[in-house]
Formats: structure tokens, C-alpha cells, sequence
């Protein structure tokens, strides 16, 4: 198909920032990221061929590996100086992976970082079940680990994710979906995972229960600053940034922040298109053009992006209760990457 034109603006300072953000955060852990995917490597390992093929299909797509990397920074952070933060990331990748296998089934996406998803090329049974060996091989590694509170932290995030996908369902295609509403299920969906991995660094490191929740905050806000910023690409970015087809959102007919400012905001013609197009499912390429229009006329992408920023704001504010290093100004860049995808 043929993207929609860009139509978030992005400066090209922020942009560089985010490119030297990601790339900061990447050489500070670049020695526990290898350890981390020889682990992620070794423990997708089973008789059972198909596993490794649909688990590696995806694992090794070329993900930029953030929340796992949060894991080892924040535990870097706290000063830890153990092995257990290598079977902690690689536990957070694992429940990621196991949530992207069974998001494209539920939304029956056809495509995952650019190339095609797993339920594609071979089935959804089988996304849905390796998915599941990957949630039990996490907690395998966080019972290794020996750290209860670390498992509570992400046994409950794994719940809370669940969650997140079922609220989700049940706003989906319904226009009536308030910004709360929305906030709400992205907080449980994408912003708990964040959190916890962020979390369980400075658990792991024997910090107090100060540093914890800032830990925490930092992740929780970036998570929602992060979403929110997927949420306008899907509308005003190209499938290269997305890693999937521009628009599926909308096809989808997920309710959206940029859908809930848009609807909000406009008379009762855009309104009425709304509903046939996420409700009735009229959402060709035509329609399409015609939401980012309304879009466009709004301000939705824009505010939407805006929020994002102040989200990262509150993430980065999270972090001064620690004190400055490269870590924490790698951690404090990383937000900037988060909110400058579109570069």
C-alpha cells in the first residue's frame, strides 16, 4: 500500500537526539546485552522444531531490544554487581516477544517488523502456543533469579498486560472511548512491562524503596510516552518507522488516541464518518485519507505527540533522585529517542 504522507513534525534536533540517546544506552550495555541474548538464545532451545523456528522468527527481527535494556541499565544504576539482571532482561524480552505473538493474533496483523508475523507463516495455533512456552520459560529464568519481590514485580506486570489486552477489546470500535478510558488501557498494555522492567533493576541492587519507584515512574511514563508516539506514526508515519502497514489501527478498528481527539473535537458529519469507518468497518485507503484529514484539522496528531512529550517530561524527572552518571543521561536521552521515532 502506499503510506500516508508524514504529518507529525518531528525537529531535527530532537531527532538527534534520539538517535544519540538509543546509541548511548546501547554502548553502556552492550557487554550485558550479549550475555542477555546468548541467554535468550540458549533458552529457546526444545525438541520440538517448531518452537525455535517461530520464536527465533521474531527474537531475531531486529528489535531494538529496549525493555530488557532498561532492566540492565537501572541495574547498573543501583549498583549491582551480580548475574541475576542478565536472567531478569531476558525475562522481559520474553514476555514481550510472548505479547507480540499473541497481539498479532488477536489483531490479526499481517505484518511485524517489517516482515511478515509469525501467525502468517504458521498459524495462529502456533503463535499463540510458543508464545506460551516463552511466558513459562521467563518465569523459569525469574524463579533462577531467586529474588521474590522481582518475581511479584513481573508476575503482576504479566496480569496487568493482560488485562491492558482485554480492556482494549472491549473499547475496541467503540467512538464513545474517553481519553481516561484510553490512558487507562495503555498504561496497562504497554506502559506495565516498561515498568517493571525498570523496576526490578534497582530491586535486584539492594536499593531502597525510593529508588524502586522512581525506577518505576521512569519506565511507567516512558512506556505511555511511547505508545502515544505509535499511536500518531500509525496515522503520520511510513510502514519503515511502524515495522507494519500504516493504518492498521485504524483497519483494526482500535480506538486510538488521535480517533478519541478527533472525535471529541469534531462536528457531528466527522463524528458519523467515524463510526462507519471503526464501527461498521468502512476503512478503505480513501477512508483513510479522509481520517488523517480530520486528523490534520484537529490538531490530533500534534496533541497527541505533545502529550507524549510531557509524559516523557515525567519520566526524566523520575531519574534525579539518582545520581547523574552516563547511565542516568543515557536513560534521560532514551526519552527523547522514544518521542523522535519519526527520524
Amino acid at each position: 500500500m502506499t503510506d500516508v504522507g508524514v504529518v507529525v513534525s518531528i525537529d531535527k534536533k530532537s531527532g538527534k537526539a534520539g538517535r544519540e540517546g538509543i546509541e548511548a544506552l546501547v554502548g553502556l550495555v552492550r557487554s550485558d546485552m550479549e550475555r542477555v541474548n546468548a541467554m535468550i538464545l540458549s533458552r529457546t532451545g526444545s525438541d520440538v522444531t517448531m518452537i525455535p523456528e517461530v520464536a527465533n522468527h521474531l527474537i531475531s527481527s531486529g528489535g531494538k531490544r529496549l525493555r530488557p535494556m532498561l532492566t540492565l541499565a537501572t541495574a547498573a544504576l543501583a549498583g549491582y554487581r551480580g548475574d541475576g539482571h542478565i536472567k531478569l532482561a531476558a525475562s522481559v524480552e520474553f514476555m514481550h516477544t510472548a505479547t507480540l505473538l499473541h497481539d498479532d493474533v488477536v489483531d490479526e496483523s499481517e505484518m511485524r517488523r517489517g516482515k511478515k508475523s509469525a501467525r502468517m507463516l504458521w498459524g495462529n495455533e502456533a503463535s499463540v502456543l510458543v508464545g506460551d512456552f516463552l511466558l513459562g520459560q521467563a518465569f523459569k529464568m525469574m524463579v533462577e533469579v531467586g529474588s521474590l519481590q522481582c518475581l511479584d514485580v513481573l508476575s503482576t506486570a504479566a496480569a496487568v498486560i493482560a488485562e491492558g489486552e482485554v480492556m482494549q477489546l472491549g473499547a475496541a470500535k467503540n467512538t464513545a472511548t474517553t481519553e481516561d478510558e484510553y490512558l487507562a488501557v495503555i498504561r496497562a498494555k504497554t506502559a506495565a512491562l516498561f515498568a517493571a522492567a525498570s523496576e526490578v533493576g534497582p530491586i535486584i541492587g539492594g536499593q531502597d524503596k525510593a529508588a524502586q519507584t522512581a525506577a518505576r515512574s521512569y519506565g511507567n511514563n516512558l512506556g505511555i510516552a511511547f505508545q502515544l508516539i505509535d499511536d500518531a506514526l500509525d496515522y503520520g508515519g511510513t510502514s519503515a518507522q511502524l515495522g507494519k502497514n500504516v493504518g492498521d489501527d485504524f483497519r483494526e478498528g482500535k480506538i486510538t488516541l488521535p480517533v478519541v481527539l478527533s472525535y471529541r473535537r469534531g462536528n457531528d458529519e466527522e463524528r458519523a464518518f467515524w463510526k462507519r469507518a471503526l464501527t461498521d468497518g468502512e476503512n478503505g485507503e480513501a477512508e483513510l485519507k479522509k481520517a488523517v484529514g480530520i486528523m490534520k484539522a484537529h490538531r490530533a496528531l500534534e496533541d497527541t505527540v505533545d502529550r507524549a512529550r510531557h509524559y516523557g517530561a515525567i519520566a526524566k524527572d523520575a531519574l534525579a533522585l539518582f545520581p547523574a552518571s552516563p547511565m542516568r543521561a543515557a536513560l534521560e536521552d532514551v526519552v527523547d529517542f522514544c518521542v523522535a521515532r519519526a527520524y
